[in-house]
């Protein structure tokens, strides 16, 4: 699958959607986005199960502003509607390829419930759980 053009009233359904999503920030006139774009889009083809988008931070100010992309490229990664990673800068292809197998192996169950513990303000590492 391609790379797809996001705008701001697709970006939420896309992002909450099963399964996972990249989202590259980039614009025109910017030298490291134009170098990553054949990355991003390498990354597509081989991945066709996975959602590759781009939003132009020129066009899509009111997005790129209320996420607070700061620096561009900045790539998001979204897994079943969770937000797994945000980085700014061009990745080269190989850790693309690394961060994307990463992404595939997480065990979303125990993500969710990590997120649930934490939200909980439980730690997770409570030395007397086993302590009887």
């Amino acid at each position: 699958m391609a790379t797809i053009d996001l705008t701001s009233t697709e970006f939420e359904k896309t992002v909450t959607a099963d399964g996972i999503v990249l989202v590259d920030f980039w614009a025109d006139w910017c030298g490291p986005c134009k170098s990553f774009a054949p990355v991003f889009e390498e990354a597509s083809e081989k991945n066709p199960e996975i959602t590759f988008a781009k939003i132009d931070t020129e066009a899509e100010q009111e997005i790129a502003g209320a996420l607070e992309i700061r620096s561009i490229p900045t790539l998001m990664i979204f897994r079943d509607g969770i937000q797994l990673f945000s980085q700014p800068g061009a990745l080269p292809g190989h850790a693309l390829d690394d961060l994307i197998g990463q992404v595939k192996e997480l065990d979303m169950d125990q993500v969710r419930a990590e997120i649930e513990a934490e939200v909980n303000g439980e730690s997770g590492d409570d030395p007397t759980a086993d302590a009887d």
